[in-house]
């Protein structure tokens, strides 16, 4: 049958937002145990209220009860909420911020005391004596950001006493914060991450060494190295052991984050590769526990060969499988430490996150394609062979019928005419088989801003995306200046520029693909929507190009600088420093210019705003203050606050509803009637 002839944006489509919602279970993050070798993840369950739940993957089984939610609230936004070791997996519970040790078939127990103050995460088990952690704590017992304490600690899991310095005890203190403690393979050394206001972990983090010794249960450290890594410039990240006397962690001292090693013998650090290569092997650390790469061994294949002894107190892996990003996508390598030799892989996964080794020749990780989501991925490697994909876990399967309905992303790049800089953005054009557009009609556009802002838009199937695209709109995800994947020097486009090159990125990307020789969408029904950060830059551009969009919509967006430098958390408290130009004090000329709150009479497009009421990022306060501006003016804003909900929708009646609601608004707007 031919396609039906119908306006672009009125198109019928089986992917409804209920069937979002209820599909909307997604892996948050992987986690393997070293000494067994089976894999659990974080599975995220809106239609349980958002809880967090512990899967072992391989077969889909709970590991907990549903009154457990595996769950931090370190940095807000949390990752790292679970380890496992020797079949037991310590965990930390949202409710009441205990961490708790379980195992298959037994009831979890805590090992921490009860404490409303304390949040942990981020969890390195000795491998000698794996009854002592170490993790990152956050110490909110003065709930000011300026006065809540970020420290590693020691937890020993075999004391049960209600007296916290018997089981907790500070190891490390005095940097504001920390990420990514490790062992050692015997066990005498620990690595970590550390970073200090004003930076963020991408900025300006080092990583430390030290000697550790057990005493009385008591992990004590000394002779404490700095690694690499450098304030306000240098990204050093994600240390991880290659050996007892060899550590490996990303730099980005050559403009990309690129594999770097650490000699204890010899004190030495030394870059891995030959020359630098414009390739990202590490991302922005806004979760713990993220992870590029996973140490193999005693394996060949035809472009890397290294015969190795596995992984341990004496043995040392040459090989390493890594996940770079080129052009917006995954491209997953194999990485000779010994030669600097990279071998691509083919792989068939835009994105490849979370990667964790599984036995000598075995990684999983969480991969998604351009018409799949994310999901939990074993990658096994054998000698002169093509490395074999397989999914694990219990597959959804109810997303195969749409995949004829799916767009690809299209990768292109534009250029910013006042630099000559390129800009990168990913276009998907309306897809539907059962209807085409009137010809000569060019299809309504939803220009996607991300958050961050230091976030990247990537390649995966975003169901939100072919919610829209289904239905005959175009949609475009803008990589903004700032955005991560494409280099440091890409990154720091927004350093000072904030509310500038990205409103101006996002105007120009519906300017350029209005005009030929794209000629894609059409400009006068343009929206443009954005999340957190991104929903800031959809307020700022309706300030700054008032006409350049006919709708926008902001989820939890920033309307005033002062008060989110003021009212935000302690992880993100002085981030504005670096993307503003300094503090309020020091330009608070700037803060007020670029506050959207100061700025809404010069807002004319139609406005909607969905804010949670108890999101501790962007508290209700932000979007309260813009809805009262343009009202007060006459202006047309809608409002909705979702009750319960934080920075970003758990459950699924309200994934559901404000899908349903972004919809029915731009219909409104551009005077959409759906076929019949």
């Amino acid at each position: 049958m031919a396609p039906r002839v119908a306006p672009y944006g009125t198109w019928d489509s089986p992917i409804t937002a209920d069937a979002i919602a209820q599909s909307a279970n997604s892996v948050a993050e992987i986690f393997v145990d070293p000494v067994t070798s089976t894999v659990y993840h974080v599975e995220s369950r809106p239609s349980e209220g958002g809880r967090c739940a512990i899967v072992k993957t391989e077969g889909g089984v709970d590991l907990v009860g549903k009154e457990f939610n595996c769950r931090t609230g370190v940095h807000e936004y949390g990752g790292a909420a679970a380890a496992a070791y020797s079949g037991t997996v310590f965990f930390s519970n949202f409710a009441d911020g205990r961490v708790y040790a379980v195992k298959d078939g037994s009831a979890p127990t805590p090992v921490t005391p009860e404490s409303k103050v304390l949040r942990y995460a981020n969890f390195a088990v000795h491998p000698k004596f794996p009854y002592v952690l170490v993790c990152v704590c956050e110490d909110h017992t003065h709930p000011e950001p300026s006065a809540v304490s970020t420290s590693l600690v020691t937890i020993n899991t075999m004391t049960h006493s209600t007296e916290p310095l018997d089981a907790v005890a500070s190891l490390v203190a005095g940097a504001d914060f920390y990420a990514s403690p490790t062992f050692s393979p015997d066990g005498t050394r620990l690595a970590w991450q550390q970073w200090n206001h004003p930076d963020m972990p991408w900025t300006g983090s080092e990583i430390y060494v030290a000697s550790i010794a057990l005493e009385g249960g008591r992990v004590q450290i000394k002779d404490k190295v700095l690694v690499a890594g450098r304030a306000k410039e240098v990204c050093a990240a994600f240390p991880a052991w290659v050996s007892d006397h060899t550590l490996l962690y990303t730099s980005d001292v050559s403009g990309w984050h690129n594999p770097w090693t650490y000699d204890l013998r010899t004190q030495k650090t030394s870059a891995v590769l030959p020359q630098p290569i414009p390739e990202d092997f590490a991302m922005p650390q806004w979760a713990l526990g993220m992870s590029f790469g996973a140490t193999l061994g005693n394996f060949s294949t035809a472009g890397v060969t290294e015969h190795v002894h596995v992984q341990g107190s004496t043995g040392e892996a040459q090989v390493v499988l890594y996940s770079a990003i080129r052009a917006g996508r995954a491209v997953l390598y194999l990485l000779s430490l010994h030669s600097g030799t990279l071998e691509e892989l083919e792989c068939p996964y835009v994105t490849v996150e979370y990667v964790r080794r599984v036995t000598a020749d075995s990684v999983v990780f969480l991969g998604a394609k351009t018409d799949a989501g994310r999901k939990v991925i074993l990658c096994t490697l054998k000698e002169y062979s093509k490395p074999k994909f397989t999914p694990l876990g219990t597959q959804d399967s109810s997303k195969e019928a749409w995949k004829a309905l799916f767009s690809p992303p299209q990768s292109l790049v534009l250029t910013i005419p006042e630099t000559g800089e390129p800009l990168h953005i990913m276009f998907h054009p309306p897809t539907n088989p059962e209807y085409v557009g009137p010809e000569g009609e060019k299809p309504p556009c939803v220009v996607s801003v991300h958050g961050g802002p230091t976030g990247m838009a990537d390649q995966a199937l975003d169901l939100t995306a072919q919610y829209f695209t289904s239905r005959g709109f175009a949609w475009v995800d803008v990589n903004y200046s700032g955005s991560s994947g494409y280099g440091r020097q890409y990154i720091d486009r927004l350093a000072g520029q904030w509310g500038i090159a990205d409103v101006r990125d996002c105007a120009l990307t519906v300017q350029q693909l209005a005009a030929a020789p794209h000629s894609l969408i059409d400009a006068a029904r343009t929206a443009i929507r954005g999340r957190s950060s991104g929903g800031y830059s959809v307020l700022q551009t309706l300030c700054m190009y008032p006409t350049a969009f006919a709708a926008g919509t902001s989820h939890f967006g920033i309307s005033d600088l002062r008060k989110l430098d003021e009212f935000t958390h302690k992880f993100e408290s002085r981030y504005c420093e670096g993307l503003l130009g300094g503090t309020p004090a020091e330009c608070g000329d700037v803060y007020d210019a670029r506050s959207p709150i100061h700025n809404a009479d010069k807002i004319q497009s139609p406005l909607l705003v969905l804010q949670g009421s108890e999101d501790a990022v962007v508290p209700p306060e932000q979007a309260e203050l813009i809805v009262k501006s343009i009202r007060d003016r006459g202006g047309k804003v809608e409002y909705i606050v979702f009750e319960g909900e934080g920075h970003g929708w758990r459950k699924a009646e309200n994934v559901k509803r404000s899908l349903e609601e972004e919809l029915h608004f731009y219909e409104g707007v551009f005077g959409l009637k759906r076929a019949a």
